[in-house]
């Protein structure tokens, strides 16, 4: 296939170029490096470093290229900004996404498999989400990347186009061969924090509330390794060619961990105890967070091969050890 990936210099969509390189898959990556950084595009990918919203330009980039999927990554993805600058969300999660998409369907490439999250289900009651839980997003990143998903539903009624949509529960872990892994300044991704605690770049770490409902009163999040996410993308993206129709998924393990069981795996990994203290909940965080990925396993026969919290964590460490 010859791909187009937006968002290609982050941490899911580096991964997955170089899982659809390494599959034999020609890409195309289009990054405006506002997030990105351009040492984790993978070195055999064509690399245009353009805004998705810059119409004259995607234009060119299309009409040069026959493309047969667009994966699409680009995006601001950080909850509490998101609530502190909810219409910068909008403009860059929303409206530049329909402006990009409606470039793409002007030049006939009508595949898309969508980047979502999670979040666009909120607290659910459901103590394992299903795809077909009411969509109730509690924050400006949600709301934004729930209102990519129904414009693509609405296309698809006036529009020849197949959509894809992969609702990401934690997206975790590293590259093996460190070739990616997460880079962010002031990051709030819990498994990257606790790494930078780790590797003493941080003296201390809180945990955002320990009063939930819970085990032991922290959150519970479903972390899937970043490898697998982009095998599941590789997998979506072959579906297209076998006429299956446009769905949406959840990814994720179905196997949920707490706040305080990561830190103490990590402990057990490094051998030695992390600063930790308690700090009140953060603003419109929910309590349990854990797929129900049934759908995309039993529709594609789909194992995950690196569902292991132990590995997400050591692989992700390497990584922050060499950045």
């Amino acid at each position: 296939m010859n791909i187009l990936l937006t968002g290609g210099a982050g941490y899911i969509g580096s991964h997955t170029a170089l899982s659809l390189i390494e599959n034999g898959h020609m890409v195309t990556v289009i990054d405006n490096l506002i997030t990105g950084t351009k040492r984790l595009i993978p070195p055999k990918a064509k690399y245009y470093n353009c805004d998705i919203a810059d119409s004259s330009s995607i234009k060119k980039i299309l009409k040069e290229n026959k493309f047969d999927v667009v994966m699409h990554f680009a995006g601001l993805t950080k909850v509490d900004e998101s609530v502190n600058n909810p219409d910068k969300y909008n403009d860059y999660n929303f409206e530049k996404s329909k402006s990009f998409f409606n470039c793409c369907f002007e030049n006939n490439l009508k595949k898309i498999i969508f980047s979502s999250t999670a979040g666009v289900y909120g607290d659910s009651s459901s103590q394992y989400v299903k795809e077909t839980d009411e969509i109730k997003p509690m924050n400006p990143y949600a709301v934004s990347k729930s209102k990519v998903e129904n414009f693509l539903i609405k296309k698809s009624k006036s529009e020849k186009i197949n959509y894809i949509v992969l609702r990401y529960f934690n997206v975790a872990g590293a590259d093996e061969d460190k070739r990616s892994g997460l880079i962010s300044k002031s990051s709030t991704n819990l498994i990257k924090v606790i790494c930078e605690l780790a590797t003493k770049k941080r003296k201390k770490m809180t945990i955002n509330g320990n009063d939930y409902q819970t085990k032991d009163g922290t959150a519970i999040r479903d972390f899937i390794h970043v490898r697998d996410i982009a095998d599941i993308h590789i997998v979506a993206a072959n579906s297209f060619f076998k006429n299956f129709s446009s769905e949406i998924y959840n990814c994720g393990y179905g196997q949920g961990y707490s706040v305080k069981e990561v830190i103490n795996e990590m402990e057990n990994i490094i051998r030695s105890k992390l600063e930790v203290e308690i700090g009140p909940r953060r603003e419109k965080d929910i309590a349990i967070s854990v797929a129900n990925s049934d759908k995309f396993k039993k529709k594609f026969n789909w194992k995950p091969k690196f569902n292991n919290l132990n590995y997400i964590l050591k692989t992700a460490l390497e990584w922050e050890k060499i950045n």
